[in-house]
């Protein structure tokens, strides 16, 4: 088997045997057609420009990268032959893989789910007494426990609620609603009930999100909406004592978890004053607002405002697109469009366009590592070439299509460029300060903790460049092909 999967390893990722002598290890996915390959031709003409990491400012600590273990993709993993379910679970997880470090699942149901189902059905239990975890143990708990058996270097896993059960909220309902205040102990008691459901079956759970867009979506699919100060409410009073009351205080509680353009006015009240922070470890954001804009400044308010907390990307995807079969060129073309392409207010359209999936991803994560964010989780692992399974039909593009009818397998582009992030950039590394003359480089760079450096370099445009990387003694100069990503790893 490890022989195979050697074989497998070896013609997925297309590795060269690296020189140990070498300093300096390039490795590039291009429209072109590399997939995450080492390359070390970088003869050119053209005048590099000059890239400087300064490894005397080092930023944020690194907390992971992943995707999202979703009913949805365990239950097609589950319609896979054995060799296909490994192959996709070590690609993601194997050291040799993307070694994915930062991970999340849903409690209870969400849209890529096959049906709406609770862990508590039972109306009016309020002690819960009949909590089981039955529904995720055909599926979801197995994915999980397979890949933690693959993972050498392990991962964190962070739970995310999309609502309670119906019995629990004002209008009775999978969608839309708010909790009902008279529920907040039994939902507290929920969260406590989960992590140790989970543990029974060998799972340990890092943290929670607090909920799962608390907007609401549009009431399209499992929701429940806080306002900032109800979920304050619930943190502070409830779920940060119950979890301490029953020695699980260690347990992150990430607050807020939707779009960061509306960041501003959650920070302000979850960390409106001491008493009041001491309860939540961090922020949880999404990218939907816009795949196309960062909003560096609603990041940097939000470090800003609690330096010392988590700040995570928890969710990202292509969405409302079917995916495309075997065709990488589409994944590099800017023919995808989002959620808000169609109907969004004129004065918002900007934020919407027509852009390439490669680098609605490359951009995005460059771009979050520079203001500050320390985690990136992708959303689905795994859908099928409709885009699901999904029980609304809100079809969205994992990293990795399958067809369970023909038992094939399809790793788009999007999955090597996860790879250059989670990869070469472990938990505990230091983000670095850049200086580059080429401001149409987009370029992030982290110090990991075995103190070796990884580059993440991205060219966008449609001509070949080249730069002069430059680190203490190390000055080497290096091509990127057009429409282009590289991770350029120092020992």
């Amino acid at each position: 088997m490890i022989k195979l999967f050697t074989l497998i390893t070896l013609s997925l990722f297309n590795f060269q045997t690296e020189d140990k002598k070498n300093k300096v290890t390039v490795y590039e996915t291009s429209e072109e057609g590399h997939h995450l390959t080492q390359i070390d031709d970088f003869k050119s003409d053209a005048t590099p420009a000059l890239v400087v990491i300064d490894q005397n400012q080092k930023k944020q600590t690194i907390t992971g990268f992943g995707g999202a273990f979703t009913e949805a993709s365990a239950y097609l993993l589950n319609q896979l032959g054995t060799e296909n379910r490994e192959k996709i679970l070590k690609a993601y997880f194997a050291k040799e893989g993307a070694n994915y470090s930062l991970t999340r699942t849903h409690m209870n149901s969400c849209d890529f789910s096959v049906s709406n189902y609770s862990y508590t059905p039972v109306a009016d239990d309020v002690n819960l007494e009949h909590f089981s975890v039955q529904e995720d143990k055909d599926d979801l708990i197995p994915m999980i426990k397979e890949a933690m058996a693959i993972s050498e270097d392990g991962f964190k896993i962070f739970a995310s609620p999309w609502t309670a059960a119906p019995w629990m909220k004002d209008n009775n309902s999978w969608v839309g609603g708010k909790l009902l205040p008279k529920y907040y102990d039994t939902w507290a008691l929920f969260f406590s009930k989960y992590v140790d459901a989970y543990r029974e079956e060998g799972i340990d759970i890092w943290g929670f999100t607090v909920e799962n867009e608390p907007h609401g979506n549009g009431n399209n699919w499992e929701s429940m909406i806080y306002s900032p100060q109800e979920m304050t409410t619930f943190v502070k009073n409830h779920l940060s004592p119950k979890l301490t009351a029953d020695g699980k205080g260690e347990l992150v509680i990430l607050g807020y978890d939707q779009n960061r353009e509306g960041i501003k006015e959650w920070v302000d009240e979850m960390y409106k004053d001491a008493e009041t922070a001491q309860h939540y470890d961090g922020t949880a954001i999404h990218w939907y607002e816009s795949t196309y804009e960062v909003f560096p400044e609603a990041l940097q308010y939000a470090h800003n405002k609690a330096p010392n907390k988590y700040l995570i990307q928890t969710e990202a995807c292509v969405d409302d697109e079917i995916p495309v079969w075997k065709n990488d060129a589409w994944y590099w073309t800017k023919e995808a469009t989002d959620w808000g392409y169609t109907w969004r207010e004129d004065e918002k359209k900007y934020l919407h366009p027509k852009y390439a999936p490669v680098n609605r991803y490359a951009r995005d994560i460059i771009g979050c590592l520079n203001n500050w964010v320390d985690g990136w989780v992708d959303w689905n692992m795994v859908l099928d070439r409709q885009g699901g399974p999904n029980w609304k039909k809100n079809w969205c593009i994992a990293p990795v299509i399958v067809d369970p009818n023909k038992d094939e397998v399809y790793f788009t582009p999007l999955y090597y460029v996860m790879s250059h992030f989670s990869k070469f950039i472990r938990p505990g590394a230091k983000v670095l300060k850049i200086n580059s003359s080429d401001k149409a480089l987009q370029i992030t760079a982290a110090e990991n903790p075995d103190q070796s450096i990884a580059v993440v370099v991205f060219n966008e445009g449609k001509t070949e460049k080249t730069y002069a990387l430059k680190l203490n003694a190390i000055n080497k100069t290096i091509r990127i092909a057009p429409q282009a990503i590289q991770t350029v790893v120092i020992n």
